[in-house]
Parts: C-alpha cells; sequence; structure tokens
C-alpha cells in the first residue's frame, strides 16, 4: 500500500523538524515548506494527500492559504496549527474547508491520531465520490442518435410535471434507464425511487407487494408491512413489466391512481398515498386489452406521456459510444485501465443485430474486458469469441441424416444462441422465442441442454 503523503506549512523552522520527525517514524512521506507561497509550489509539484497548515505565518497567513488549496486542490485534506487558538479562529477554518485544529505544540500521540483520522477521512470522501459517480454512470442513458435525441426531449419536457408515464420497448432496451432519468430531473428527486418487476412476483403475492398486508391476513403474514405504494409516497413508484400484472391487481392500481389512496392486504383503513407511477412493458398492450388480459381503463390511465424504447439494431450509430461507456465503467469496476478497442472490432459490433439490445451489449463488453485480461486493446478476434456462437443460425445438412435429428439440431442450436444472447435468463429467453417457460424447459432437457445453463435471476 503506498505511503500517505504530508505537506507541513510552517514558518517555525523547529515545528517543521519535530513534526517531519514524528510522522516520518510513523511511516509517511513528508514535504516542508516556511510558508504559503512555498506550499502552494509544493502541492503544485506532487501529489498531497494531507496538509498541515499554520494559522500565523509572515505575509499570508494560514486562513489566507486555505481558501487556494480548497479551490485547487480539494482532494487534499487541511488540517489547521496554531500556537494561539481561538474558538473563533477554529471556527473560520472550519468554514473554510479545515477538517481539523490543533494547538501546538501538539503531543505526538494527539498529532498521530489527528492525521490518521484526517487521511482516513478522506480515503472514504473519494471512495463516496467514486461509487456515486459509479452509479451515475450505470443509470446514464448514452447516444445521440436522432431517435435518442427525440426521447430526451420527451423526458426533459415531461420529468418536471406530474403526468405519469408508459415506457415501452424490447427487453433490454433501457426502460428502467429512462424511468429513473424521469425520476431524477423530476420535482420528486429527494423522494424515494422504488421499483417493483410485476413479472417476478408470483400473482398470488403482487398485491401484498404493492399494498402491504395486516398481520394475520393470509398464511405467513406475521407482520404488519408497508407496501411499495407507501414506500413510494412522495418519490417515484416504477411498475416494470406492467404487463403482467394479474387482473385483481389491475383493478386496486387503478383505484391507488384515480384515488390517491389504498387498503392494505386485510386491512380497513384507507392509506392516503402521493406517488407518481412510471410503468413499462414489453408487451404490446393494445394486443393484451383486446385479449381480456389488460384493463383499458388502466392503460390510459398510465399511458399519459408515452416513450418508446427503440431496439439497438434501430440506432446503430449509437453503439460506439455504448461500446465505451460500458468498457469504462467496466474498467472501473475491476480496477483496471480502460483498454482500447480496435476500428475493425468496433465495426464487428456494428453488423452485430444485437437481439438482447443495450443489455447484451453491456454483457459483451464485460466478457470481452474479463478475457483479455491484461492486454491494453480489443481486437477483431476477441469479438469473435465473445459473440453468440450462431449468428444467424442455418442448418447443416448430411447426407442420410434423419430430417428429424437435422431439426433437433437446429434447435438446439437456436435455443444456446438465444440462452446466450440474454445472459442465460431462461424467461426472457422464453419471451423472446414466443414460447413458455416450462415448454422452453422441456425442450432443454430434450434437446440436452443443462438446466443449469438458464438462470431465473430477477432482473
Amino acid at each position: 500500500m503506498p505511503r500517505s503523503t504530508i505537506l507541513i506549512i510552517d514558518d517555525e523552522p523547529n515545528i517543521l523538524t519535530t513534526v517531519r520527525r514524528a510522522l516520518e517514524i510513523e511511516g509517511f512521506a513528508v514535504e516542508v515548506a516556511g510558508g504559503g507561497a512555498l506550499g502552494l509550489a509544493k502541492l503544485a509539484e506532487r501529489e498531497i494527500d494531507l496538509v498541515l497548515l499554520d494559522v500565523m505565518m509572515p505575509g499570508e497567513g494560514g486562513l489566507d492559504v486555505l481558501p487556494r488549496i480548497r479551490a485547487g486542490y480539494p482532494d487534499a485534506m487541511v488540517v489547521m496549527m496554531s500556537g494561539n487558538a481561538t474558538v473563533e479562529t477554529a471556527v473560520q477554518a472550519t468554514k473554510l474547508g479545515a477538517h481539523d485544529f490543533i494547538e501546538k505544540p501538539a503531543s505526538g500521540d494527539k498529532l498521530l491520531l489527528t492525521v490518521q483520522n484526517a487521511l482516513e477521512f478522506g480515503r472514504l470522501s473519494r471512495e463516496n465520490a467514486g461509487l456515486r459517480a459509479r452509479a451515475q454512470a450505470e443509470h446514464s442513458i448514452v447516444g445521440k442518435s436522432a431517435t435518442m435525441k427525440a426521447i430526451y426531449d420527451k423526458v426533459a419536457k415531461t420529468a418536471p410535471t406530474s403526468g405519469r408515464v408508459l415506457i415501452t420497448g424490447e427487453n433490454g432496451t433501457g426502460k428502467e434507464l429512462v424511468a429513473r432519468a424521469l425520476h431524477d430531473q423530476s420535482r420528486r428527486a429527494k423522494g424515494a425511487f422504488i421499483k417493483v418487476n410485476c413479472a417476478a412476483i408470483p400473482s398470488e403475492l403482487i398485491e401484498s407487494e404493492l399494498f402491504g398486508h395486516e398481520k394475520g391476513s393470509f398464511t405467513g403474514a406475521t407482520k404488519d408491512r408497508r407496501g411499495k405504494f407507501e414506500q413510494a409516497d412522495g418519490g417515484t413508484l416504477f411498475l416494470d413489466e406492467i404487463g403482467d400484472m394479474n387482473p385483481s391487481a389491475q383493478a386496486k392500481v387503478l383505484r391507488a391512481l384515480q384515488e390517491g389512496e389504498l387498503e392494505r392486504v386485510g386491512g380497513t383503513e384507507t392509506i392516503k398515498v402521493d406517488v407518481r407511477v412510471i410503468a413499462a412493458t414489453n408487451k404490446d398492450l393494445a394486443a393484451e386489452i383486446s385479449a381480456g388480459r389488460f384493463r383499458e381503463d388502466l392503460y390510459y390511465r398510465l399511458a399519459v406521456v408515452p416513450i418508446e424504447m427503440p431496439p439497438l439494431r434501430a440506432r446503430k450509430d449509437d453503439v460506439p459510444a455504448l461500446i465505451s461507456h460500458f468498457l469504462a465503467m467496466a474498467c472501473a469496476r475491476d480496477d483496471r485501465r480502460v483498454k482500447r478497442v480496435a476500428p475493425g472490432a468496433v465495426t464487428l459490433m456494428m453488423q452485430h443485430d444485437w437481439p438482447g439490445n443495450v443489455r447484451e451489449l453491456k454483457n459483451v463488453v464485460e466478457r470481452m474486458v474479463i478475457l483479455t485480461g491484461d492486454n491494453d486493446a480489443i481486437g477483431e478476434v476477441d469479438v469473435r469469441d465473445a459473440l453468440p456462437r450462431v449468428q444467424p443460425v442455418k442448418g447443416n445438412y448430411e447426407a442420410g441424416t434423419p430430417f428429424k435429428d437435422l431439426v433437433a439440431a437446429a434447435e438446439r442450436e437456436i435455443i444456446l444462441a438465444a440462452l446466450d444472447a440474454h445472459d442465460h435468463h431462461v424467461s426472457n429467453t422464453a419471451k423472446d422465442l414466443q414460447l413458455e417457460r416450462s415448454h422452453l424447459y422441456k425442450k432443454m432437457r430434450v434437446l440436452g441442454i443443462d438446466h443449469r445453463a438458464g438462470t431465473e435471476e430477477p432482473e
């Protein structure tokens, strides 16, 4: 682990010598400066983790130098030192950005404890800033195509309002990112953003999940529980895969939207909620309404502002920007130097149809970052290795092979390719192939595809 570097700025030579010696004994790298101007020059020369800054110095005092340090070197922690400390001086130093204040001469134990606390606080602050930046990157929408610019414009106009939004599009197109952008740019941004994946919750539990329940209302209800509507009060509730919600829950959601109130399962008390609902689905709700599986009145309540997310194959101009974005994220997450992607590799990725959309592209980029190890560049060979094995699927005819065996072989390749494209999520694969999940599992068993090749992790 590299040593922390500490800069001492003080006009008293004996203080510089004494403090420097005490810190070097503890293993710190120490720089010294006899005044403010010299100290600022040292900061410009090398990275400093902590500055011990004297308050009273000829010319520019510590309180004059402190704002310049905070403005030019915000990551450096500053501890003020003074032989004539007053409460007013300490308060002023804190307001100007000092982390702590110690009296001179400080005992060895006091000095060491103050230095260690300041360095740890600085480390945690940098770590938190990195985590916030990474989280922001994870939730950012990337793309400059005309289609995406139109979506940005609609989000910007809709977010500050109270209008409900229905986001449609294939799996993996970024519907949740749009929902988060709507929340983050709204007046509710300081409130909670609560997500419910309606497809991942059994139909008999969805009402409890949304509206909560009272103790004893059903087997297993051992205590009162607040539902997602209550948790999102004052914020945003994102109902993902709304097209999979059962009719009974749809009716209750409709009432919550109309009246702004609900009752917990097994309860009689009416609870008022102030929630903005954003919904998303990969289904054709018009067809679901015609088939009697989705309420038309709920659809019109939800779709005040409809936003359709395009599949990645319809905005391939955004692929290079997405590659760069996911590459930077993957390298930062694993603390790797950002890799270079060869132009030929980018061209190959732009030729792919991306049936799993942006999610598939993200997974492929992460896979290449991992599998290329310490290599600085990602090339065409790496792209060919990382992309799905079958693209497109073609039948292989062998003379003398029964037709049913040829069909079975083709089906096996199709299912393996689809599983790969959907990151081995069986439910999403079944939806994409327009098969019942149970039927897909049966096919996998018949064709000798290990069921462990698929997962049922909720999205």
